[in-house]
């Protein structure tokens, strides 16, 4: 008997538009032959599924199940696409928790934690190898901020919100003039916002995941960007970014990125599929640690697939080792 699969997208925040192309991806990609899928939409005060003819079935929040046609379906597990809130913040990770449903990401504590990019740095800044950017935590836009970031930081600046993905909100600040503007509009995505030095170097994201007993580190994905840094449009258009798999690294920086990515994996206690960003730095090669992201997009565009494909693996099967794990 097939298991039923609840796909779970749509979300609270600017990436629910990306979390839906996600689940496109993913809802023709799985494995029908194995799984029964049904693609639940989540929105503020609207949790529902679509039937083929247009109707929209709620959601029974007592124990996330549905009704069709008079019959109760209930699932055996969620295969977890929703970027940003609530999906990627631990929200629905600590419902599903409570009503007794294995999904395929990280649980409610890690994706809370990595949601924030000061607390994550501070847990795995102290992994051999690994190096984090000088940086400065905000929770008030007040103008004291400035004095105190360009007192203790060095211009350029990222400036970008501390919760959420995507690069919604992120400037690059080379002048102090452009400070107060890129902080207006960080703070307008978040209470809390991260200032960090800007680091020179080559940028890669890297997909990791667990799954037979086993962490694989796939090939990481080297972001050559027309743009300034790999903001929203340089990761969701295509053209605006070159991106190479596998990147161009030396035996010796993929076996230390291969190193310190399963160690960030285990620190922070992931499952499933995440995605890691970082720098090596120009002159000195250090791996600077940039960001997680513990929902990872599987857009045309998005890097997972591209690094699945790279070991000679089907995407389809890579969606079949992640549903299964979550069952073990």
């Amino acid at each position: 008997m097939m298991k039923k699969i609840a796909l779970v997208t749509g979300g609270f925040t600017g990436e629910s538009v990306i979390s839906l192309k996600s689940a496109a991806v993913v809802e023709k990609t799985i494995d029908r032959s194995k799984y029964d899928v049904f693609k639940i939409l989540i929105y503020p005060g609207n949790w529902y599924h679509e039937t083929a003819d247009g109707e929209r079935i709620p959601v029974d929040l007592n124990d996330f199940s549905i009704q069709i046609k008079g019959k109760k379906i209930k699932f055996d597990g969620v295969f977890n696409i929703l970027h940003g809130s609530p999906g990627e913040d631990g929200k629905l990770a600590g419902y599903f928790d409570m009503v007794g449903l294995p999904y395929t990401t990280c649980d409610a504590l890690t994706s809370s934690i990595t949601m924030n990019k000061g607390y994550t740095k501070a847990i795995v800044q102290d992994i051999p190898e690994l190096f984090v950017a000088r940086s400065i935590q905000l929770f008030e836009n007040i103008e004291e901020n400035k004095d105190r970031i360009l007192h203790d930081l060095r211009l350029p600046l990222f400036v970008k919100p501390n919760n959420g993905g995507s690069s919604i909100g992120m400037s690059k600040v080379k002048d102090p003039k452009e400070l107060q503007e890129a902080l207006d509009k960080a703070f307008a995505e978040d209470s809390q916002v991260l200032v960090e030095e800007f680091v020179s170097g080559r940028e890669f994201s890297i997909g990791v995941y667990h799954a037979k007993g086993e962490t694989t580190v796939l090939p990481a994905t080297e972001i050559v960007s027309s743009k300034e840094f790999f903001d929203f449009e340089a990761k969701y258009s295509p053209g605006v970014t070159e991106e190479i798999t596998p990147g161009r690294m030396s035996q010796e920086e993929v076996e230390r990125v291969n190193r310190i990515i399963e160690q960030v994996y285990q620190k922070l206690n992931c499952k499933g599929a995440v995605r890691i960003d970082y720098f090596l730095e120009h002159d000195t090669g250090k791996f600077y640690f940039i960001e997680i992201n513990t929902v990872p997009g599987q857009t045309e565009t998005s890097l997972i697939s591209q690094q699945v494909r790279a070991i000679g693996m089907d995407v389809k099967d890579f969606y079949t080792d992640l549903i299964e794990e979550m069952f073990t």
